[in-house]
């Protein structure tokens, strides 16, 4: 006959295991964003969570924002986390595309002041379709505005000016003078790491 095996077991690993309050970095308010739970700190330093900018400032308009952040230390039952980077939705970046215009992407990595490498990629909406000479004197131009603001900012004014939208107003000003544009935008960003010469 076999053996009945015992039963309770398993509730014991739960007890085990520990709640901790998820918190944004201090550049976004130290705002909670939920719970998670771990059998220790160690475990639970590292972990990747999700967000909408919207839920972080209380704003249903910025729901288009996923924001992603790395859980970096825990104090007592609190997790403190660090910018990972954003992105805009799939559907608002469908919406904005619209006939017989053109949707232009532009990869840049930029340095920031206080030495963090971070990868933004832009995207300028034209409001006319533009020529192969145009689209390439845009994204020159867009690429020297992106590193300019790099190297003026550290990666907290870098985030922030990214999130409430003054780096793409700037680029903004800037590439109307060139072509008529619809928008501009930052819709990825993430910082990187720098690799050892």
């Amino acid at each position: 006959m076999a053996k009945k095996k015992q039963a309770g077991r398993r509730v014991e690993g739960w007890k085990a295991k520990s709640w901790y309050k998820v918190y944004t970095p201090d550049v976004l308010g130290k705002v909670f964003i939920g719970d998670t739970i771990g059998n220790d700190a160690e475990g639970v330093v590292g972990r990747i969570m999700q967000t909408t900018l919207g839920e972080i400032i209380n704003d249903y308009a910025r729901q288009n924002v996923k924001m992603k952040f790395r859980i970096a230390n825990i104090a007592g039952d609190s997790a403190y986390t660090e910018f990972v980077g954003h992105e805009l939705t799939r559907d608002y970046m469908r919406s904005m595309i619209k006939r017989r215009t053109s949707r232009i992407d532009c990869h840049v990595p930029v340095m920031t002041k206080d030495g963090k490498m971070m990868e933004l990629t832009v995207t300028c909406f034209t409001l006319t379709r533009a020529n192969l000479s145009q689209v390439h004197a845009l994204r020159g131009l867009i690429t020297q505005k992106v590193l300019a603001a790099g190297t003026e900012l550290d990666t907290n004014g870098l985030i922030t000016g990214m999130l409430n939208g003054d780096i793409s107003k700037e680029l903004f000003k800037a590439v109307k003078l060139l072509f008529p544009v619809r928008r501009v935008e930052i819709i990825k960003s993430k910082i990187g790491v720098v690799k050892a010469a």
